[in-house]
């Protein structure tokens, strides 16, 4: 399984995501820059982050008219990118006309095309939201809507709340690629995010890809806060040099003081669940 953690480098300064980026790149799988960081730091910092072998994930959610799009595919395929975001509201055609960009320009620079995906409903918004907007079907009807739209023009990827994973792998199959923001993990405040999962239970919902933002980089220790997350999710994600020390495998409950025996995952991440309290443990070494 590749190391699914994209960090969302939502900072104000170029300096600061960078500088966050070093600390975090061994043990995530790639970085998302979004409108604030691009505007503020330009192409320069997808330049920057990709010369140390970063992959990177350009959320600009572009809407336009096709051939604005497909220019705009252009340039990011030109920046190296690995993934870049269009709208499905914008519809088939200029749907149609990111793919074919993304796939012409990768095939003229002889590498490999950015994975375009196509952004259904935001995490943000709920049925009350699409209701204001005059949209009379529920968010999960849209989502699927939207959804065999972008796939039907060519696109091999979405990026959706994880409420929808399964409703899409039942609907679309296997080979599309997920992306879900709106992750949090059980400790986070869920912010302005309105349908969101924890880690685990979007990758066991199906997820390929989770984009994670406040909780790692507003967390006190971000590359600890990351590794945490993996562990969670597989500790055998975590890169050898940064994993834990094993706890052993009988431990007194840190709550209640029963004696338990831990399978090899809950050593490996030194979380458990007491059968006698019914409380989610990280033991205290």
């Amino acid at each position: 399984m590749e190391n699914p953690i994209i960090v969302a480098l939502d900072l104000p300064s170029p300096r600061k995501a960078l500088k966050i980026a070093e600390e975090l790149a061994p043990v995530v799988g790639a970085f998302k820059i979004g409108k604030q960081l691009f505007i503020s730091g330009g192409p320069e910092v997808i330049r920057k982050l990709r010369a140390t072998g970063s992959k990177v994930f350009l959320d600009l959610k572009l809407h336009d008219i096709p051939n604005t799009v497909a220019k705009a595919v252009i340039a990011a395929t030109e920046l190296g990118v690995q993934m870049t975001t269009v709208h499905a509201s914008g519809g088939s055609a200029m749907l149609a006309a990111a793919g074919n960009a993304a796939h012409e320009q990768a095939a003229m620079l002889r590498g490999e095309p950015p994975l375009v995906l196509a952004v259904t409903v935001l995490t943000s918004m709920d049925d009350s939201d699409l209701d204001e907007l005059g949209i009379e079907v529920g968010a999960q009807e849209q989502v699927l809507r939207l959804a065999k739209l972008a796939i039907g023009a060519g696109l091999g990827g979405l990026v959706c709340s994880p409420q929808e994973i399964t409703m899409l792998r039942t609907e679309l199959g296997e080979e599309v690629q997920l992306v879900t923001p709106g992750i949090r993990p059980k400790s986070a405040k869920s912010d302005d995010q309105k349908r969101t999962m924890t880690p685990i239970e979007a990758i066991q919902a199906g997820a390929n890809w989770l984009v994670i933002g406040r909780p790692i980089t507003g967390a006190a220790d971000p590359k600890k806060a990351a590794i945490d997350i993996l562990l969670s999710i597989n500790p055998e994600l975590v890169p050898e040099n940064e994993r834990p020390e094993p706890i052993s495998e009988v431990v007194d409950c840190d709550e209640c003081g029963k004696s338990l025996k831990l399978d090899a995952n809950e050593q490996a991440t030194g979380r458990y669940h007491c059968p006698y309290c019914d409380k989610d443990i990280v033991h205290q070494k």
